[in-house]
């Protein structure tokens, strides 16, 4: 049996943000701290609390601001430090929740580059992180003068948005999550001029700081993602000088979770996780 729970917790200035729980009814081994990717919510993640949960660890997750049932504009968010103290805010969460806990950060897409940046930045306390498809690079770059012309919007209409621009069938394989991301009411395209423009410089930012991550890692991405770069995911991994676990997954697309092999996703993401808690 797996204990569901939906929560708040509290942020800057008395706001709350919109999180869920699955736990193991017995024998956990520890706590996972997912943070997830752009356009998408916490809710999405079933499948994956529920390989979690078989394997005795806790799933704790929650909508970032813009997305889902949090607060805020869609896909928007005053700063790239913001996105950061609301993870700090997440761990105090886990931490009242789960003290004295074996605990593992880890991110998803948007997620991933939140993830890596709040490790460098922050320097936190975690047992090991897990980081999938990261938002260091995108596959497709966008021509550097109009790169140029964005970071000059930045400063007079940060938070102008436009469509994401999201092929959603290069997600996953299986049809059926398509289509489940096309009808979730949850789900939107949006992204703001100032989020794109933080996520792409914290995604240099964290390649040229790499060498400097130092906790466990787990890198993972899918060599037929179409999104995210797995090139720039290589590259970090090489720059990181300790225990850093690279696994490129030859074929596979964005979602790795998502992906008609979860199963041997999972297996390799719990064994990582066995042999550190």
């Amino acid at each position: 049996m797996v204990k569901y729970t939906e929560f708040e917790f509290g942020i800057d200035g008395g706001a709350v943000l919109y999180g869920r729980e699955w736990q193991p009814e017995n024998n956990i081994r520890g706590v996972i701290c997912l943070i997830h990717g752009l356009g998408e919510h916490s809710g999405r993640y079933l499948n994956m609390a529920q390989h979690l949960t078989q394997a005795g660890y806790v799933l704790l997750t929650f909508d970032q601001r813009g997305h889902g049932k949090s607060l805020g504009r869609r896909g928007h968010t005053p700063s790239y430090d913001t996105l950061l103290d609301d993870i700090d805010y997440f761990r105090r969460e886990s931490l009242k929740r789960f003290p004295n806990m074996p605990t593992f950060l880890y991110g998803h897409s948007l997620g991933g580059n939140l993830v890596l940046n709040y490790v460098l930045r922050r320097r936190p306390k975690f047992t090991g992180v897990i980081v999938t498809s990261p938002w260091l690079k995108l596959v497709v770059e966008p021509p550097a003068l109009l790169k140029m012309f964005v970071k000059f919007l930045n400063k007079l209409w940060p938070t102008f948005s436009l469509s994401s621009g999201l092929d959603i069938k290069a997600l996953s394989r299986d049809l059926s999550v398509v289509d489940a991301y096309k009808d979730d009411p949850l789900v939107h395209n949006r992204i703001s001029i100032r989020l794109f423009v933080s996520m792409d410089q914290a995604g240099c930012w964290a390649l040229k700081n790499a060498a400097q991550f130092d906790l466990p890692l787990l890198l993972m991405h899918g060599g037929g993602d179409r999104i995210t770069s797995s090139d720039a995911t290589k590259k970090f991994a090489i720059h990181v000088q300790k225990d850093c676990t690279l696994k490129i997954w030859q074929g596979l697309f964005h979602e790795l979770h998502n992906e008609p092999e979860k199963e041997e996703i999972y297996a390799f993401i719990i064994n990582w996780l066995e042999q550190r808690s």
